[in-house]
């Protein structure tokens, strides 16, 4: 796991270099809405890529991590499925359900079902590079999303020149970042995280839960902010020292937001001793993410390190996929 962070921006470059020389058909159809089909790790990337588009696409963008997909999916719906290891259940029920309703469908994947589907059916599909854990082939799959955005004209801005500078500064700033990562990973030890962050980050929050989960092996909660000072913000009433609150924070967050901030922070220091902030670097949504992320991941190896448990396993959902299999 060590070795497939180090290796983030090298994914990423290759990433874009296989859309860069991926022939994709053109489509006739007006796309007047998107879904994004994928669970877990081949999942995240759509919540988060809804989020950085947001202010540019010219469609809807729904992410969807279930069996069943939304009633408005029709012919002019774009419904991109993501699967890394081309075998996910719950996504290949989607794209069938998605069939029978005639959309435009698209599947980034590194094999399995997915490729033979999309090749025996003509389908777009950008094919990754396989053998990895999920999670950690984020940034292999992750750009081909914003690749299918553009082909298909939902949105307008080609997003590879902000990969290739969040690139250069994640390869600028590898050290300082891991430097970081493990500061922050002796402030958790022992503790339960509660990530938060401005709601336009929360895919990023999502994606270092994710991380914590699986690299961890430890529960964590997030949530965000505004939402959170109408609800969870008021379940802060009691001293909890194993409680550890880390806040993801962005020089061009919503001003009234970073106020909240400023005011949550007085509040929860009331009852717990650990309250870290994190202010990512970037001069884009798409370079403040990645920063983020790319800390978060580390952030992940270090601490199941510390909890002395292999990283990389997933006994669990392997059990709970053999035991689906039965059924």
């Amino acid at each position: 796991m060590k070795a497939l962070i180090e290796d983030f921006t090298k994914h990423l470059a290759e990433s874009i270099d296989i859309c860069n020389k991926t022939s994709l058909k053109p489509c006739s159809k007006e796309i007047r809405s998107v879904l994004i089909c994928g669970l877990g790790g081949s999942g995240i990337g759509g919540t988060i890529v809804s989020q950085i588009v947001a202010s540019d696409a010219k469609a809807p963008i729904v992410i969807n991590k279930d069996y069943k997909i939304p009633e408005f999916v029709d012919q002019n719906t774009l419904v991109i499925c993501s699967s890394y290891s081309g075998d996910t259940e719950e996504t290949i029920e989607m794209l069938a359900s998605a069939e029978k309703k005639g959309a435009e469908i698209a599947c980034v994947t590194s094999g399995g079902k997915l490729k033979d589907i999309s090749n025996a059916r003509g389908y777009n599909f950008i094919l990754i590079p396989g053998g990895n854990p999920p999670r950690a082939a984020f940034g292999l799959s992750f750009p081909t999303l914003f690749a299918f955005l553009f082909h298909y004209k939902v949105i307008k801005t080609n997003y590879f020149d902000q990969f290739h500078s969040s690139i250069l500064l994640l390869n600028t700033e590898e050290k300082s970042i891991i430097k970081e990562a493990h500061e922050i990973t002796e402030k958790l030890y022992g503790k339960i995280p509660v990530i938060y962050s401005e709601a336009w980050f929360e895919g990023v929050c999502v994606r270092f839960r994710q991380q914590i989960n699986e690299n961890s092996k430890m529960l964590c909660w997030h949530h965000v902010i505004p939402e959170m000072n109408h609800n969870e913000l008021v379940g802060w009433t009691k001293k909890n020292d194993d409680l550890a609150v880390i806040l993801f924070k962005n020089k061009d967050d919503y001003f009234r937001n970073q106020k909240r901030m400023e005011i949550n922070r007085t509040i929860i220091e009331k009852y717990t001793s650990t309250f870290i902030e994190i202010q990512s670097k970037g001069n884009s949504r798409l370079e403040q993410s990645l920063y983020l992320i790319h800390l978060g991941d580390w952030v992940s190896l270090f601490l199941g390190e510390k909890n002395g448990i292999d990283v990389t396993e997933v006994k669990v959902i392997t059990h709970l996929k053999n035991e689906l299999s039965k059924f």
